[in-house]
Order: structure tokens, then C-alpha cells, then sequence
């Protein structure tokens, strides 16, 4: 593990920050961080730029502080059962970042299976809640291991809606349709392109844009510079090391 604040960030500290920017500017409402990293993320987010945001316990507890991964909160705030949940959601005030096992350069999104539906090659965890999620509330995407497995020319099922699939539905699928930003190992990706079409958003320090091309099964939109991802500050750091993951989770899911 990673101890002090003069240490330099780790990859897997980069993509912790790339994750909590994903939540920068919501104000009050509820993150939904799906994945080690982006739970580190939602938890400096409200301890830092974003204080308005909403965590729950994972089940059924609105937490009124922000204890360390695998701890348990002091102060509860409230109850959201399911059903509950379920309002929040379909009124858009969530901003879930969700895995993907597949996804194009729409941000059409597979976690229900490889190959044909009919007869697939592995069964996943199935379509979920992943329709709902990206018509109704800001999404975004968390990649632990960038590759073209992952980034695929077309998806084999669509569980997530991208943009083009949203555009084809018309108004009612596009009217809170939007997809934030996805973060992987290597790099922070967006849709901001005039035909919504993936962008390589900024660049993992020590990461190359050939290394992310190389990793993507599709042609990325890339921007004449790219900048790198942000650096975490020393309290962002400390942080990270002493205060939400003092155990070194990341450093599991992310290895640089």
C-alpha cells in the first residue's frame, strides 16, 4: 500500500480522480458507483467539489458521512428502499457509472452476454437495470482493463443505450439521455463530438495515444492535443491513502 501525501500518484490514484470529476457539478443526488474504484471516487467527490452528494450504504441507508471502504457509517440520513430507489431513477436524480463488458463507440453497452442471444458463448449478468439507467439519469461507464475486448465495433446485446440507438427511438429516449464520461485504466473517454461519437478525452500520465488505439476494436475521435488526467492534489491524495482507502483496494482492481 501507498502511504503519505508526497508520494507520486499511482494509476490507480488517477483513475480514483478521473471517476470523481464524473460527479463534479451534480449538486444533490445520488451516486451510484458500481466497482472499487468508482466508489473511492464518489466518496472523494463528496469530500471535496461535490458535497451535496448522496451515498448509500449499498443496501438500503442513506450515509450521513463518508466512512472508509468496508466501513460502516455513523450518521444515517435516511431510508431508500428499493421502491424508493426506484423513484429516484425514473425522476433522473441518480448519476450511476455502471460496468461494461462491451461497448461501442456510441456507448451502446453489453452486460448480458457474449455471442448470439440465442445461443450465446457466456451468459452474463443480464440486461438489469441498465435501460433505465442511461434513458433516465447521467451515466457513466468504468473500464478496470482497457482492451478490444471490451471496445467493440458492435455491441452482441444492447443493455445500455448509446446515442445512436437513443437518436433512432426519438424524443422520449433522448430527452435525459446522457452519457458522461467512461474511465478506464488508460484513459478518460467522452461523447463530446458532433456526432456523439467516442473521444479520447485525456491521457493517463505514462500512457501513450497509441497504446489507447492499439486497446480500441473502433477509430476514436482524437483531438489534435490530448491532455493528461488531472493530478490529485495532496489533501485529494491524502485522502485516498488515509481516510477512504487506507487498505489499498484500488491498487487490486487497478495495477499500473
Amino acid at each position: 500500500m501507498t502511504s503519505g501525501t508526497t508520494t507520486a500518484a499511482t494509476r490507480a490514484e488517477h483513475c480514483v480522480i478521473a471517476c470523481a470529476e464524473a460527479w463534479r457539478g451534480d449538486g444533490e443526488i445520488l451516486a451510484s458507483p458500481m466497482g472499487t474504484v468508482p466508489a473511492i471516487g464518489a466518496r472523494l467527490a463528496k469530500l471535496t467539489f461535490s458535497p451535496d452528494l448522496l451515498l448509500t450504504d449499498g443496501e438500503a441507508l442513506l450515509m450521513g458521512d463518508v466512512p472508509g471502504m468496508g466501513g460502516t457509517a455513523e450518521v444515517v440520513e435516511g431510508w431508500l428502499p428499493y421502491r424508493r430507489h426506484l423513484t429516484m431513477v425514473m425522476g433522473g436524480k441518480r448519476h450511476v457509472m455502471m460496468g461494461a463488458s462491451q461497448l461501442d463507440r456510441y456507448g451502446n453497452q453489453n452486460i448480458s452476454c457474449i455471442g448470439d442471444w440465442a445461443r450465446p458463448a457466456r451468459q452474463l449478468l443480464g440486461v438489469r437495470g441498465a435501460p433505465a439507467n442511461t434513458l433516465n439519469n447521467p451515466t457513466s461507464y468504468w473500464v478496470p482493463r482497457h482492451s478490444p475486448r471490451v471496445f467493440v465495433e458492435r455491441v452482441d446485446m444492447v443493455c445500455g443505450v448509446g446515442y445512436d440507438r437513443a437518436a433512432a427511438a426519438g424524443p422520449s429516449a433522448t430527452r435525459f439521455h446522457h452519457l458522461r464520461r467512461v474511465v478506464t485504466d488508460l484513459a478518460v473517454l467522452d461523447f463530446e463530438t458532433p456526432d456523439h461519437c467516442m473521444r479520447l478525452a485525456s491521457l493517463h500520465p505514462g500512457v501513450t495515444v497509441e497504446q489507447v488505439t492499439e486497446a480500441t476494436g473502433f477509430p476514436l475521435s482524437i483531438p489534435d492535443e490530448v491532455p493528461a488526467t488531472r493530478q490529485p492534489t495532496a489533501h485529494e491524495l491524502r485522502l485516498i491513502r488515509e481516510v477512504i482507502d487506507p487498505k489499498g483496494l484500488r491498487d487490486r482492481e487497478v495495477r499500473a
